[in-house]
């Protein structure tokens, strides 16, 4: 049986760009993506989301991203994906859903229903669109109205007449507020108290790499840096503000059959719960290789004592990961990749030294 020298699981910007720079170096690779076509987690994102709305598409290796634009984010970022994959001929193969990936000696087999493919290095890619993460709440089976997370988000137009309790303190939740209030009656709560910033420099940035390589570098899972990084109203979401959209209330202790409860006894009767409360990193098919630490994260080794260009995983070193952790953002995805390409390069020489 063919023994690749590396496979790359996913095709999103993470994983092109370890795909780019792996091709540069010469090594023998393929990519598993569980989509149907080009575009990571983008083309399942909202139809409302224009590229003027989203955080920002940074460059893949060798090509620039497209500019801001009121087009939808799940047409242009697709169509940008897929014309790389094919000006850099990037060997994609899809669909394919990778079930597990296992040890076996030297080699790691990674396989898909009855399909397998052995390696000396993988390159994990998978993101986190597939784990969306609602957390439990006592009653929450007794609710009789709509509950529905970001990732299956249908439109603001869905919700029109109704009442909506919007969950989470991110991003997310602050641009779908935006959306909602206008069209329909809104409620938003949040465990901690929203930090507003009113712009973002470099001190910033800084000191949510370094909130996330914190976590990564001690084995805990990575967490959302947004109490660092803090939260900002757009042009589009200041009518939103205007109607008091964004007066945020705390979290619940309970839910009801038709609406939500909290310990003080007053209550708040809605009629869809919306649950924007991010995604954790989709990794289970990694389980059998035992990588995470008792924390629950995967530790990485540092770079130059330095964790943000990590890759390499402290506990199996032909594992890499990227976009995960320090390199979960466009911009930090693509240095990953090349980071990752030239970890598996060295330890390829080292193997046939």
């Amino acid at each position: 049986m063919e023994v690749w020298e590396s496979v790359v699981v996913g095709a999103g910007q993470a994983g092109l760009a370890a795909s780019y720079f792996l091709r540069q170096r010469g090594i023998d690779h393929v990519v598993l993506d569980a989509n149907p076509a080009p575009g990571g987690a983008w083309q399942h994102r909202w139809d409302s989301l224009g590229m003027d709305d989203v955080h920002g598409v940074a460059d893949l290796p060798g090509s620039q991203a497209p500019a801001p634009s009121a087009r939808a984010a799940n047409v242009v970022v697709p169509a940008y994906f897929g014309d790389y994959e094919h000006a850099h001929s990037l060997p994609v193969v899809r669909p394919v859903r990778v079930d597990r990936v296992d040890s076996d000696g030297d080699l790691l087999v990674v396989r898909s229903g009855g399909r397998e493919w052995r390696t000396r290095t993988l390159v994990n890619a998978t993101g986190t669109w597939t784990r969306p993460f609602v957390p439990h709440y006592p009653g929450v089976e007794t609710f009789r109205g709509e509950q529905l997370h970001t990732a299956g988000y249908p439109g603001r137009d869905h919700f029109r007449g109704r009442r909506v309790l919007v969950v989470g303190g991110g991003a997310s939740a602050v641009q779908l507020l935006g959306e909602l209030a206008p069209v329909t009656d809104t409620l938003w709560v949040t465990r901690r108290e929203p930090v507003w910033r009113t712009g973002f420099d470099a001190a910033a940035g800084l000191a949510a790499v370094t909130a996330v390589e914190e976590r990564v570098r001690r084995g805990l899972p990575p967490a959302s840096v947004v109490s660092v990084t803090g939260l900002a109203l757009r042009p589009q979401e200041l009518e939103a503000a205007r109607l008091g959209a964004y007066e945020r209330r705390p979290m619940f202790s309970s839910i009801g059959p038709s609406g939500v409860h909290w310990d003080d006894g007053t209550s708040e009767a809605v009629d869809v719960i919306l649950w924007a409360t991010g995604f954790r990193p989709a990794l289970d098919h990694l389980a059998p290789l035992g990588l995470r630490t008792r924390e629950g994260g995967i530790a990485l080794e540092p770079v130059r004592g330095n964790v943000q260009g990590a890759t390499t995983s402290v506990v199996d070193p032909r594992v890499h990961l990227v976009g995960y952790g320090p390199s979960a953002s466009t911009v930090g995805a693509s240095r990953a990749g090349r980071q990752a390409a030239l970890a598996v390069s060295r330890r390829l020489e080292a193997a046939a030294a």
